[in-house]
């Protein structure tokens, strides 16, 4: 078997993998507390919030040449 056949993925392991990955949130939403969850919602939210406001616009700033800026500046 090739490196390739070993990547390539059929639908009987994409169903296998969607399985598994049901079982294992369904595992998480049985054994954490509302608590817990909250606790992961606020971190996930703290976590994503510079990331938002600061290198996703620092990103598209460094992207975007100053010709396309200077353009839709007079838009």
């Amino acid at each position: 078997m090739t490196n390739r056949a070993q990547q390539t993925l059929d639908l009987a392991n994409d169903a296998q993998f969607c399985r598994l990955w049901s079982a294992h949130v369904d595992a998480l939403d049985h054994h954490l507390s509302t608590d817990m969850w909250a606790v992961a919602a606020v971190t996930v939210a703290v976590i994503s919030y510079p990331i938002a406001q600061f290198m996703i616009p620092s990103a598209l700033h460094g992207m975007v040449p100053d010709v396309v800026r200077s353009v839709l500046h007079f838009i």
